[in-house]
């Protein structure tokens, strides 16, 4: 039986396992990426393991998220991670340079090769044939300091694709029509790859927005094949040595394939406050819109910027919106400037922002009191926006422009004839803002700021865990829900105590000072617990405050990975109607659950103030085992390497 470029790439980077479905398997990683709200801790984290130098082929360290600085800690968090790069070897893209994952698939990525990201949206870089995942910032430390990236061997889902698209339809209505069939956990556990003949009429950028939000079908990864539009747009990029050919064998078998003709699909459209709430956007069409913002790891390349400006020359925005523009990097800048996209876009009354997440992380560009914004980005959860109670809908850049135009949600195919764009032949490259590490960096002084604080250590797991429900939640909570992003609370990422202040706070602002005095506490949660951002905080926070377990019904990958890092018991139900059984505020008891932990027992027993008992599974590799009992990862490996 041949394989798919899916298994190929695993086989060729499998250190530990079989890649049986489900099983456990390590793969060497070749490649990873941070990003400065992530970053900060990561590098810490890196730091405490105590290696002279990054093992990897190559590590890239950028500034895209907190570039607003209302005061001293961006800048100084900037300055920690400058020099922590140039002292450890790791490239460094500067503040402005560009969104990491844009920035990422323009200069480094290289088909069939491993990169693992401390964000959630690694995987944009499966557009340029890579395997490409997401992982909390300990897990990117540890694959730094050249240990492999432990995780389930996926499922591979075949995705092929027949067709072309029509006129005003484009990449992102591929993604958000997959989010309306599959839901926000249509992929987790699954690696989702893209076959067939309509592949070939997609750019590597088109592919890195679909590999973008496949990370909002909860999927492991999302791969291309690295075919000739691989290679042109590698020759594009002055990378053309970067280039190999990788398909898919002809007898490749999938575990399961969905049909995609993309000459039938529309434009679509995600309402709040859920990327998978699509519908076709002339349902929705006609409803007033307050602003209109293009930009995002998704869609802020070149073809986006560009699709923008043809549309709207000679047009102007509607008087009734804002419309602005994040481009995702410098070179995306540059040569829509060179080409005269940016002159339409300015004319058309467009506010040029600089490149970065910005909005998309909740960094400024929050919209109006009980408005619409139509926006290019990832997500739209409930006040991610940085707007109470907001209104977001998560579009294409066709879809975005034509609402701009008309100053309500507008079907682009009523603009008339689609705008022509071509992709450069050649690139203007310029990595100014790209800074490589010295060949040796040991006597470089690292630069922390008064925000850096140290790491918090934590204890071992007890013998028996006694832990009170502090919070019990419903289905999808997210890390935003957990940990929220914003202006207010990104600066404090290299500050746990602080930042620990924010847990669950869009929830229950009660909670820190709640958890704090109980001393060792529970959260009870619905499915699909932990989805969307890879952020860790949303598990070293909580484990600050005195969370010790979480009882759900399923869990989100990275979020599950990141509890255990951080020494975080992650069961699930067996029987989810017991969820209905437990209420806030109850003590659970867990008697022998290191014990049952390290011996391999797939079940505990939970025992309630009543007397009642009920089982929660253990769905944990031995790896895992070994972690939790030793109370994090880093108290695991720190004595690996001292025994």
């Amino acid at each position: 039986m041949g394989l798919n470029v899916t298994e190929k790439i695993i086989s060729n980077h499998l250190t530990e396992g079989e890649m049986t479905t489900g099983q456990p398997v390590a793969l060497r990683i070749d490649q990873t990426l941070t990003q400065d709200a992530t970053g900060t801790m990561a590098y810490l984290e890196f730091e405490s393991i105590g290696i002279d130098r990054v093992k990897t082929d190559l590590s890239v360290s950028y500034v895209d998220h907190n570039l607003l600085q209302s005061d001293f800690r961006n800048a100084d968090d900037h300055r920690f991670l400058q020099s922590i790069a140039a002292r450890y070897g790791i490239y460094f893209s500067r503040p402005g340079n560009g969104i990491c994952h844009q920035v990422h698939i323009e200069r480094f990525a290289v088909p069939g090769k491993t990169l693992l990201g401390s964000d959630s949206h690694t995987p944009t870089a499966g557009g340029c044939g890579m395997l490409a995942m997401g992982a909390g910032g300990l897990d990117v430390a540890m694959a730094m300091a050249g240990e492999p990236f432990h995780l389930v061997m996926p499922a591979v889902i075949g995705v092929r694709l027949t067709g072309s698209l029509q006129p005003w339809v484009s990449a992102k209505d591929v993604i958000l029509e997959l989010l309306r069939q599959l839901s926000v956990k249509g992929g987790v556990g699954c690696v989702m790859e893209y076959f067939g003949p309509g592949v070939e009429t997609l750019s590597v950028t088109d592919r890195g927005a679909i590999a973008n939000l496949g990370t909002e079908l909860g999927a492991t990864g999302t791969v291309f094949p690295s075919d000739e539009v691989t290679r042109q747009f590698l020759e594009s990029q002055k990378r053309s040595d970067d280039w190999q050919l990788l398909t898919a064998d002809d007898d490749a078998s999938y575990a399961r394939i969905i049909e995609l003709n993309l000459s039938e699909l529309e434009p679509m459209i995600a309402c709040p406050s859920s990327p998978d709430n699509v519908v076709k956007v002339r349902e929705v069409q006609g409803r007033p819109v307050s602003q209109v913002i293009i930009g995002s790891c998704a869609n802020s390349s070149y073809r986006d910027i560009a699709t923008a400006a043809a549309a709207i020359e000679n047009r102007q925005i509607a008087e009734t919106l804002s419309f602005e523009i994040n481009p995702g990097s410098r070179q995306v800048l540059e040569n829509a400037d060179i080409q005269g996209a940016l002159r339409h876009l300015i004319h058309a009354g467009a506010r040029i922002h600089q490149c970065g997440c910005l909005g998309c992380i909740g960094m400024g560009q929050a919209p109006a009191t009980g408005t619409i914004s139509l926006r290019t980005f990832t997500r739209n959860f409930p006040g991610r926006s940085g707007t109470k109670d907001d209104q977001v809908y998560l579009c294409s850049p066709e879809t975005a422009i034509a609402s701009a135009v008309k100053g309500v949600i507008t079907d682009p195919r009523d603009l008339g004839e689609a705008p022509a764009v071509t992709m450069p032949d050649q690139y203007l490259v310029n990595d100014n803002g790209i800074i490589p590490p010295p060949e040796n960096g040991s006597d470089i002084e690292i630069i922390r700021g008064p925000n850096i604080k140290p790491l918090p250590e934590f204890e071992p797991l007890p013998e028996d865990l006694e832990a009170t429900v502090a919070l019990k939640v419903e289905d999808n909570i997210t890390t935003d829900h957990i940990m929220p992003a914003g202006s207010k609370i990104l600066p404090l990422r290299s500050n746990v105590p602080a930042i620990s202040r924010y847990v669950f706070s869009a929830i229950d602002p009660d909670f820190p000072d709640r958890a704090q005095k109980l001393g060792s506490v529970i959260i009870v949660g619905g499915e699909n617990y932990g989805q969307g951002s890879s952020r860790e905080h949303a598990a070293l926070a909580p484990r600050y405050l005195g969370v010790r377990a979480k009882l759900v019904k399923s869990f989100a990958r990275i979020h599950k990975a990141n509890l255990i890092n951080f020494g975080i018991v992650p069961m699930t139900f067996e029987d989810p109607a017991d969820y209905d059984r437990i209420t806030p505020g109850e003590k659970l008891v867990i008697p022998g659950i290191r014990a049952a932990i390290l011996s391999g027992a797939d079940t505990v027993t939970v025992k309630s103030p009543s007397g009642d008992t009920f089982q929660a599974k253990l769905d944990l590799s031995e790896r895992d085992r070994f972690i939790l009992a030793a109370g994090s990862l880093l108290n695991w490996v720190k004595a690996k390497i001292t025994s």
